[in-house]
């Protein structure tokens, strides 16, 4: 389960020293969080969607998700300051290495006719964010039990300084990339 930690420790950390003639291990750009976000906008009608989601990212992450809401009121969406508008988790430590071998070689490569990532998603801080369309792609989820389809975003937040050397540490991670 921690395969992708001992990578890291073992193979990503000379590799990224020599490519970037890093002088310190210390320099070497490592993943710091991973923040999954669910948008919900029917929960304005629908109050149980929020519920049923957080059941979702809870068997996905195996933590329990916080409820967002909304800073500002919007009368063209009716919405009001205060109302609940999505949910998010943010993975540390043990669980963000477990997420993120999950998501690279079991949930991506289930997704129907994929390619591969964008290369052009990071946000020139070295932070890469990627759109899912569909939850059932995660093995937890169980086709039957959905309420409704639903998509997340899935941020990387990394200490690299570029997005080149996050693209080379999430490349040497195994995320696959589009060519």
């Amino acid at each position: 389960m921690l395969r992708l930690k001992e990578k890291y420790q073992k193979e990503i950390i000379p590799a990224m020293m020599e490519k970037f003639n890093y002088k310190s291990v210390m320099q070497v750009p490592k993943v710091e969080k991973i923040v999954i976000n669910m948008g919900l906008g029917e929960a304005r009608e629908n109050p149980k969607a929020i519920d049923s989601a957080i059941e979702d990212l809870s068997l996905i992450t195996g933590q329990r998700p916080v409820v967002t809401k909304a800073k500002k009121s919007i009368a063209a969406f009716k919405l009001r300051e205060g109302m609940n508008v999505g949910i998010k988790v943010t993975l540390r430590g043990d669980r963000m290495y477990a997420f993120l071998d999950k998501l690279v070689n079991i949930v991506l490569p289930r997704i129907r006719d994929f390619h591969g990532v964008s290369p052009n998603s990071f946000d020139g801080r070295g932070n890469y964010a990627l759109g899912i369309k569909e939850q059932i792609i995660f093995p937890e989820i169980d086709y039957d039990k959905i309420d409704k389809v639903r998509g997340m975003d899935v941020i990387i937040v990394t200490t690299a300084k570029t997005d080149e050397e996050a693209k080379e540490l999430l490349g040497l991670m195994g995320m696959p990339y589009r060519q």
